[in-house]
Parts: structure tokens; C-alpha cells; sequence
């Protein structure tokens, strides 16, 4: 009997792309904030998402360095599981419930895409770097203090697709304040059998489930934020008008689950 939580399936299941939940996520993470044209986000949002008004066309553009393992000790094989990501999140609204939906997002790691599309995170491959901090002083250690700058940038297929900065200022004493919404995704797999007429056999509006989530050392301060216009890419439509707050901080969850809010073939 073949093995495996996903393909390849194979005898013992060890070469899995993924394997078997839970998965353990911890990140050191850069974020900012901006506000984008309201008509550009809505025509990104799914059937029964609607953008937040109250909103007024807020975003947020992430990067993160990830440090993954499940239950194999993935943490003691960094080639396999250490990754880097960067995604998009809009403001919006489902029957009435604050959320963050999320179209682009970004990885540099197999593994890392196989889990996303598993969740219903659009994942794609590109490069994406981030300025790390370091526990040793000096002038490249980027600590955790007011006047530290850090960069973070994500290209595909040799194209950069954005670029950020953030100036610390002063820290954050409630991350609620800030990251306060949970983020909802398109499910979506294609049948291949009888395409292009053939209804989709998975597709889903479905929300991530983190369970034992912490974010702590949230600073903020100035930001700057780039998306520019790409060829054969659609990021640019949601650019920055305006941007607001840069943030800095780590993060922590477990993934075991996931919730189902739509089924769009029921």
C-alpha cells in the first residue's frame, strides 16, 4: 500500500512532498500597510467576499523567513523546510465578518507551496529576501531598536514584483491592535478530464485555521512600499496610493485544520 500525505506516494510515505499534519510554523516577519484603489481590490475578491468599506481599500504586503517542521524533525533539515515568503492581504468581508483575503502570496520552496495550495493559498515560486536580525552588535545585526532599517524584496521570474522598508520607531505593546482579522483563501483545484467545460472538483471559500498563534516584539515606524507594473503579472493593479505603518515582529502557529465557509459547487 502506498504512502503519504501527499504525492509522491511511495512505500514508507518518506518522500512525500508534505507530511502529515500538524505543521509548526516560526517566522520572523516585516509588514506594511498601505491603501490601494477600493475598485482594483474588489474585482480580486471572490463570490460572497465583499470589500470592506469601512476599510477604504486597506492592504498589507508581508514578508517572512520561516523556519517549518512537522513531527520527523523537519527543524534539523533546513534545505528541505526553512523558507521565505511574501504575500498580499486585502481588507474585506464575509456575511458581515472582518477578514483578510488573500490573492497573491509567494514562496521559494516546494514543500512550502504543496502545504499552501493544500490550505487554498495561491503559492507561486519566486526569490524573496528580508533583512534578518542578528543577536551579536554591530552595524549589519538590524536589532530590534528605534532608528534600525530593514529591507525585503520578491522577484519572479527575474523580475522584482516589490520592494518594502521599514524604519523602526517604537514598539507595540498589544498586537491586536494591528493583526486582528483571519485570513480567508479561494480553494480551487481543476479538472483536467473534459476541460475546458469541466467544473473544478475542489472549490472553496475556506478559512485558515492557526491554532496556538503568537506574535510578539511587534515594532512599527515608517514604510515604504513598491509593486510595479510587470509583464504577464497582475500584482500592480493593487499598488500602494497611499502607504501607512512599517511593522516588525515574530510569529508563531500550528496548522491541523481548516474551515470551510463556502462550497462553490454545492
Amino acid at each position: 500500500m502506498l504512502k503519504g500525505f501527499t504525492v509522491p506516494l511511495t512505500p514508507t510515505g518518506q518522500s512525500s512532498l508534505v507530511s502529515t499534519p500538524p505543521w509548526y510554523y516560526s517566522s520572523d516577519c516585516m509588514a506594511v500597510e498601505y491603501w490601494a484603489d477600493p475598485a482594483a481590490l474588489a474585482e480580486f475578491l471572490p463570490d460572497g467576499v465583499e470589500l470592506d468599506a469601512e476599510s477604504n481599500g486597506r492592504a498589507m504586503f508581508s514578508f517572512l523567513d520561516w523556519q517549518f517542521t512537522a513531527s520527523n524533525d523537519e527543524l534539523t533539515d533546513p534545505a528541505r523546510y526553512q523558507y521565505r515568503e511574501a504575500f498580499l492581504l486585502i481588507e474585506a468581508r464575509f456575511e458581515g465578518m472582518p477578514i483578510n483575503y488573500c490573492p497573491f502570496i509567494f514562496v521559494d520552496n516546494d514543500s512550502a507551496i504543496a502545504r499552501g495550495w493544500a490550505q487554498g493559498f495561491p503559492k507561486r515560486l519566486a526569490s524573496v529576501f528580508q533583512t534578518r536580525s542578528f543577536a551579536a552588535p554591530g552595524p549589519a545585526a538590524a536589532p530590534l531598536a528605534p532608528g534600525s532599517r530593514f529591507g525585503a524584496s520578491i522577484s519572479a521570474h527575474g523580475e522584482r514584483l516589490g520592494t518594502a522598508r521599514v524604519q523602526l520607531e517604537e514598539p507595540v505593546a498589544d498586537p491586536t491592535t494591528v493583526f486582528n482579522r483571519p485570513t480567508v483563501m479561494r480553494r480551487y483545484f481543476p479538472q483536467l478530464a473534459g476541460a475546458p467545460d469541466a467544473k473544478a472538483p475542489v472549490n472553496e471559500l475556506v478559512l485558515s485555521v492557526t491554532d496556538d498563534a503568537a506574535i510578539v516584539n511587534l515594532w512599527t515606524g515608517s514604510a515604504e512600499l513598491s509593486i510595479p507594473e510587470v509583464a504577464g503579472e497582475e500584482m500592480h493593479r493593487l499598488a500602494p496610493l497611499r502607504i501607512g505603518r512599517g511593522f516588525r515582529f515574530g510569529m508563531a502557529y500550528t496548522v491541523t485544520d481548516l474551515k470551510i465557509l463556502r462550497d462553490y459547487n454545492a
